[in-house]
């Protein structure tokens, strides 16, 4: 007679026990992980029309480009390092669509930026921008080891565009 209670005791802790994870867990609601890309939607819905600061996300750095088409060139430059350097540490943890994403911005900056440059200066942006657009087409492939790398080589060449 003690080991059925023990049993029937045992077996109502194991009971409540999965009772309380199932409770705990399955009932709450599954959301999928959709990246950033989800962050940035939500991020351009929250932008305030009257400011220019967009540090949010990449695509509200973006929607900041399109909407003051007239920063200074240096401004352009530094938002483009930034944002370069932002791809650079995401690829390096294999983060492929975030690198595309920072370096898309990274190369509309470099690209304005490149409009108002010249000499050495514009020379060294114009190969920034050809590796911005390497690492986003191996970005785009899920290549984030060689789409790292050429993020690398851009903030070198936007790095002593800027004079750094």
């Amino acid at each position: 007679m003690m080991k059925i209670k023990m049993y029937k005791k045992f077996l109502s802790v194991i009971l409540l026990a999965v009772v309380t994870l199932f409770a705990g867990t399955a009932v709450g609601k599954y959301i999928p992980y959709k990246g950033s890309a989800a962050a940035a939607e939500k991020a351009i819905e929250t932008i305030p029309t009257e400011t220019t600061d967009y540090a949010g996300s990449a695509a509200a750095a973006e929607k900041a480009i399109e909407a003051t088409s007239k920063k200074p060139t240096e401004d352009h430059s530094a938002q483009a390092l930034k944002h370069a350097t932002a791809a650079a540490t995401h690829g390096k943890a294999g983060h492929a669509s975030v690198l595309t994403e920072h370096a898309k911005v990274a190369l509309k900056h470099a690209q304005a930026a490149e409009q108002a440059l010249s000499g050495e200066a514009r020379e060294h942006m114009t190969k920034g921008i050809e590796h911005l657009n390497e690492a986003i087409k191996h970005g785009e492939m899920d290549h984030a080891d060689m789409a790292t790398e050429h993020v690398n080589e851009a903030i070198t060449h936007i790095k002593a565009s800027i004079g750094e």
